[in-house]
């Protein structure tokens, strides 16, 4: 566990793939028991350690993931969370599409739009992408944009306008844009640690005790070709 940034009422915390957020039903220790490890013998405390979870990652993502050390914290991060006051940016490495997946061309650097209306199937823990409304269908809104080429991949910074269920790695792939290792929707090999290459790269927002500005960057994960594609 690395720590990002850590202040009176949140700590900010690089996460390994392959870690959990919070616990679940294989019962291995999720990040937020490691925290609270790390701060009982920080601080030396007593008694049980406060740690309120604020939002997750998905099992094989990596990057920062934000907890609350106090109530305050907690209840005014929920708050800010819920009203899109907390901003995060990813990064991904995505296959290349073939031209009759995606609908426009792909200058480096433009902004493009998706909108596609996601169906969760809950025995499959997967999303399903489509182009217009369906029954139980929720809308998905995210902005992407092509921050480096690759010789086979290529670098991507999404921002979310909505929190779905898969919704990067499921609104990539529908456009052809898959996630490396992402076997779930649609790559073709694994990767070697059993990651995805998407990162929750940069999270800012306003403190919700302090008010000052928060302003974090991700570490890169351990993989040469983060190192090879990040500008």
């Amino acid at each position: 566990m690395q720590v990002v940034y850590e202040d009176n009422h949140i700590i900010i915390v690089y996460k390994e793939s392959g870690e959990i957020v919070q616990g679940d039903k294989t019962g291995d220790e999720p990040l937020s028991e490691t925290v609270k490890r790390y701060l009982k013998v920080k601080y030396n405390k007593p008694g049980a350690v406060f740690l309120g979870v604020v939002h997750r990652l998905d099992r094989p993502v990596s990057g920062l993931v934000v907890f609350a050390k106090t109530s305050k914290a907690l209840t005014r991060l929920n708050k800010m969370f819920a009203n899109g006051e907390v901003h995060k940016t990813y990064w991904a490495i995505v296959s290349r599409p073939t031209s009759q997946s995606l609908p426009h061309s792909e200058d480096l650097l433009e902004e493009h739009l998706l909108v596609h209306w996601l169906v969760r199937n809950e025995k499959q823990n997967k999303s399903y992408a489509y182009g217009h409304e369906k029954p139980n269908a929720k809308k998905a809104m995210l902005r992407y944009r092509v921050l480096t080429h690759g010789e086979r991949y290529d670098l991507v910074e999404v921002n979310l306008l909505t929190g779905r269920h898969h919704q990067i790695r499921c609104q990539l792939s529908a456009v052809g844009r898959v996630i490396r290792g992402d076997l779930k929707y649609g790559a073709k090999r694994s990767n070697p640690d059993g990651s995805i290459s998407l990162l929750s790269h940069h999270v800012e927002f306003f403190h919700p005790v302090s008010k000052e500005l928060i302003s974090i960057d991700s570490p890169l994960p351990n993989d040469s070709l983060w190192q090879r594609l990040v500008p």
